[in-house]
């Protein structure tokens, strides 16, 4: 059996009124989307367990089969996973991102999208008037630069950036952090870190960043640009190594992820499932949809499951742009969902393909939403009972509503199969 999963992040929505109460996935163009649910099962799936945040780290973890009430210990050790950054057993790493809050508002979660070198440079000189270190990816605390120290910050992509506290001396598990992409256009105050006997040197990192980022010359730039400032670095998402079963174990066959976000390339890390290089792939629309439909057929002759991973959507929805978010859609249609089913077909009939996004994330709110997704998988020995388009509203008229996230894996791969034999 071949497998292949699709994850539009974010792409459902609600009906939205600029879209005439229509939500973007009824609005979008994507006949071959719409072929997987009309010849195979269209359902729903619960991503986001009770008392957990909804994001793509609880989410994605939970539609791969790994129940987050288990495996997860915060979304800042995936993306430490990612970078191969090496946790020590006390060690506490977050997400730290670059931020823009005006008016003690959080206007944006990505300070604009900040560039890459600017970003690296405000972290790198924040550390360093901070006295903290600056780490390298891919290395542990020993390759730090200025060390020793206990507090270590790494530099990312645009605005995603990580910090390890290596000091040991504080536990983290009683505070409360929140993502920024979650807050938009609410008063920070009423989100800052709290709870815990620590929470007071997180919000130390905020506000002390705020003097140092006011009159930064690469602020002063963007204004002068009339782009967003960085004008703050928001620490959250916290969470100790995690330790996790391999893919191959858990499902016995073996997997590869197609990704250009750090948490997802964690993920597989921790799974022990190759991360595939795609020239082009980035987090935007710009993103190239056509190379990630074409590496995932070829990945297909060497793996049992490829997972294309497409962020665009999401990113939209955080923007309110419910244009790009239906274009962005339309364009996984086109260059992945499609090419994709294509080659599974060419391949023989024992295959299977799964279309999924990971949460809601709306046009209208701009933030993430627990909602149940819908689903459509389509392939050998799946039988269709609702021939209708794929949207939110077909899928919640299904008789499939899977309530635990993590047991939707198990039932793509093996529903009316006989499971293989896992081995090492």
């Amino acid at each position: 059996m071949k497998y292949a999963i699709i994850i539009p992040d974010g792409a459902a929505d609600h009906p939205l009124d600029e879209l005439d109460g229509r939500s973007p996935f009824e609005v979008a163009r994507k006949p071959h989307t719409d072929r997987l649910s009309i010849e195979g099962r269209q359902g729903t799936v619960v991503t986001t367990p009770p008392d957990f945040p909804c994001g793509s780290d609880v989410c994605t973890m939970s539609l791969l089969g790994y129940d987050p009430a288990a495996y997860h210990t915060g979304r800042a050790p995936l993306e430490a996973a990612a970078s191969g950054i090496d946790l020590g057993p006390d060690d506490w790493v977050f997400r730290v991102n670059l931020v823009t809050v005006v008016d003690g508002a959080m206007v944006d979660h990505s300070a604009g999208h900040i560039r890459s070198d600017e970003g690296r440079r405000l972290i790198e000189q924040f550390a360093a008037h901070r006295g903290d270190a600056i780490g390298r990816s891919g290395t542990d605390a020993a390759s730090a630069e200025h060390e020793p120290a206990e507090c270590v910050y790494y530099p990312g992509v645009s605005y995603r950036n990580l910090m390890v506290d290596r000091s040991g001396r504080h536990d983290w598990t009683q505070t409360k952090t929140v993502g920024p992409h979650d807050i938009l256009g609410e008063p920070v105050e009423d989100h800052l870190p709290r709870g815990g006997p620590h929470a007071d040197l997180l919000r130390d990192i905020f506000e002390s960043s705020a003097a140092f980022l006011a009159t930064h010359d690469i602020n002063e730039t963007r204004r002068d640009l009339g782009e967003l400032p960085a004008t703050h670095l928001w620490p959250w998402g916290q969470g100790r190594r995690p330790v996790i079963d391999s893919f191959r174990n858990r499902f016995g066959l073996s997997g590869a992820m197609i990704t250009a976000v750090d948490l997802l390339g964690g993920l597989a890390a921790l799974i022990e499932w190759p991360l595939l290089d795609v020239p082009g792939q980035t987090s935007y629309h710009d993103t190239d949809y056509a190379a990630a439909g074409r590496h995932a057929i070829d990945a297909l002759r060497d793996y049992d499951l490829v997972c294309v991973h497409i962020e665009a959507p999401d990113e939209a929805s955080h923007a309110g742009d419910a244009a790009t978010k239906i274009a962005s859609i339309e364009e996984i249609d086109r260059h992945v969902v499609g090419p994709v089913h294509l080659a599974l077909r060419k391949m023989g009939p024992e295959h299977r393909i799964l279309y999924l996004p990971d949460h809601y994330t709306s046009v209208g709110s701009r933030m993430h939403d627990p909602t149940p997704v819908p689903f459509a998988m389509v392939g050998h020995q799946v039988r269709t009972v609702l021939e209708r388009p794929f949207n939110e509203a077909n899928a919640g008229l299904s008789d499939l509503h899977i309530q635990y996230g993590h047991e939707l894996m198990e039932y793509f791969l093996f529903g009316g199969l006989a499971r293989p034999t896992t081995s090492a």
